[in-house]
């Protein structure tokens, strides 16, 4: 094992090591990273892995971030000379990547770049001048010698259009790129510790991958006519080799869950434009939290037959607004709105790309349409902030609710009569859950809590999955528990009881300060305390967090804690 360095302060590392015959990986450790595009909060940095497989000819799988140029470059030429590496295969072309396609060119200008018909035409918008391309589909095979056979997988939306896995059945390694990876740096090469990384595998897995389950169905499926795959080599975080089959068994149930969605929405985005991707996720995200299914399409390399098939089975359509200047994607709009039907939701959002088209005379059409909006518009006349990606989510969360709200009365209908009543007399007490990460903040009236450890001192919470507070009480996430007083409650549970549209601010009139985690404390409640999750447990409808506590405080120490009385037990 090798490892080189910047100066400390920097963290940012290379790792090298042999992880099968023939092939090494060149791991960009980025240790302090702490947002992922902004939307994607990190609890543990991140890694962007690039393998080399050197049979009878060299192929080079993927490269880094631009901002490990020269760490990469030259531990790159420590192990090869640039102009012995055959081939450039490009699993995806998100520039954290592909931000070193262009350098490897200039040091290899006879390579030959290998990639999905996708990928190659976003690199030629991204290369500016001509380079060898091979371009590959489905079933197609490289022969590099020595046993390494390569064999191409289509994993469109797995979070690209334009993703391939390559398997090289000499060695049993998959190389997927985003698939199976996690936003997780450690020194170890591997999933030794399951434990260690499992929420971070879920919340990776939940962000970028849930809401294109039906495409992780359809990649899993051509994974399975290929051999035996020992080792996962991904795109970020370790490689897989001691929790494979667990693994990939666990990206199978998850997204069969999500595809037996009673309802879906198709979210149509451009994935090279501006911030549309990034949003377009983010809304997703807050869509898949409603136990609505998602399927998103890439407006520049839609098949207008594709579009109108998604578009039919769908309950709700969202656009990221296209680039007026793009032919092809406006024609796929076109193609959205001769399919639409008067019984679906409508949602609009701009890209922030600089040529959006504009917002209201599509809307117009639209509504004429009979479609109802789901959510206001979004505007943005800035780059996205974190506040934006959150007004995002929770507006997809609004347009999930809204397909779900019929299913939700029919569920709270369905408990026998004695049962309903006897599980209502299950009491607790009344509690406001408050957190804050970056520019986002949110809060939810809570009942279902409960002291749960004595060393160290802990509780737990329930919360619904399509929770807005959900995404910030992720493990690593810290909050504040405010404790609601007995006959001095009514204010603050009925300011948060309110159905707050995407975006608002949650503590608008309320008092409130600062906790040292940096949530904020009610000044109004009878106590808090500071916690911070620590492990997560998922049930059908709700999670239940863990969370130890840091310290709290009671501001009057004769006065109880309001309670809770139920009459029914399938609502709050």
């Amino acid at each position: 094992m090798v490892l080189l360095a910047e100066p400390a302060q920097k963290r940012l590392t290379i790792q090298v090591g042999e992880i099968a015959a023939d092939t090494t990986t060149i791991r960009s450790l980025d240790w302090d990273r702490d947002r992922f595009d902004i939307e994607f909060g990190l609890q543990n940095g991140t890694t962007y892995n690039s393998f080399l497989i050197r049979g009878e000819q060299t192929a080079l799988v993927d490269t880094s971030h631009e901002k490990f140029r020269q760490l990469y470059l030259d531990t790159l030429k420590g192990l090869i000379d640039p102009t012995q590496i055959n081939y450039l295969i490009i699993s995806h072309t998100e520039p954290d990547h592909s931000g070193l396609v262009k350098d490897v060119l200039q040091l290899a200008p006879d390579i030959t770049v290998v990639g999905s018909k996708v990928a190659i035409q976003f690199l030629e918008d991204l290369v500016h001048h001509p380079f060898q391309r091979l371009i590959v589909k489905n079933g197609d095979k490289l022969d590099l010698g020595k046993g390494h056979v390569l064999e191409f997988v289509n994993a469109p939306n797995l979070h690209w259009p334009d993703t391939i896995f390559s398997y090289d059945a000499g060695t049993q390694v998959m190389f997927t790129c985003d698939a199976f990876g996690m936003h997780y740096c450690s020194d170890s090469t591997y999933d030794e510790n399951l434990a260690e990384i499992e929420a971070d595998f879920r919340f990776y897995y939940d962000c970028l991958m849930g809401p294109n389950a039906r495409s992780v169905l359809s990649a899993l499926k051509r994974m399975e006519q290929l051999g035996e795959v020992r080792e996962i080599a991904t795109g970020h975080g370790p490689l897989l080799r001691y929790n494979v089959a667990e693994l990939v068994e666990r990206y199978r149930r998850w997204s069969q869950a999500q595809a037996k969605a009673e309802a879906s929405v198709v979210v149509f985005y451009v994935s090279d434009y501006g911030y549309s991707d990034r949003l377009s996720q983010a809304l997703a995200k807050g869509i898949t939290k409603t136990g609505v299914g998602v399927e998103m399409m890439d407006l520049k390399s839609a098949e207008p037959q594709e579009v109108q098939e998604l578009v039919n089975r769908a309950a709700g359509i969202a656009i990221a607004m296209p680039p007026v200047s793009s032919k092809s994607a406006n024609a796929a709009v076109s193609t959205v709105l001769a399919a639409a039907k008067s019984n679906q939701l409508i949602g609009l959002f701009e890209s922030y790309g600089g040529d959006d088209d504009p917002i209201d005379p599509l809307l117009r059409q639209f509504r004429e349409l009979g479609l109802k909006e789901a959510f206001n518009a979004i505007r943005i006349k800035e780059i996205p902030t974190e506040a934006i990606y959150q007004l995002c989510e929770e507006a997809g969360t609004d347009m999930g609710q809204l397909l779900t709200r019929d299913r939700g009365i029919k569920q709270r209908k369905s408990l026998d009569s004695d049962l309903d009543k006897a599980l209502g007399r299950i009491s607790g007490g009344l509690y406001i859950i408050t957190a804050q990460k970056g520019d986002s903040k949110s809060a939810m009236l809570a009942s279902w809590i409960s002291q749960a450890s004595f060393k160290p001192l802990g509780l737990t919470i329930a919360v619904a999955k399509d929770r807005a507070i959900e995404s910030l009480m992720q493990v690593g996430d810290r909050f504040v528990l405010n404790i609601l007083e007995e006959g001095n409650y009514q204010k603050l549970m009925k300011h948060f009881l309110k159905r707050f549209p995407p975006g608002a601010d949650r503590f608008e009139g309320v008092k409130t300060q600062s906790a040292s985690n940096g949530s904020p404390i009610l000044t109004d409640a009878l106590a808090y305390l500071e916690c911070h999750v620590v492990s997560r447990m998922e049930l059908s409808d709700h999670w239940v967090v863990y969370a130890t506590v840091d310290t709290g405080r009671v501001s009057k120490a004769d006065a109880l804690t309001a309670v809770h009385h139920r009459k029914v037990g399938n609502y709050y």
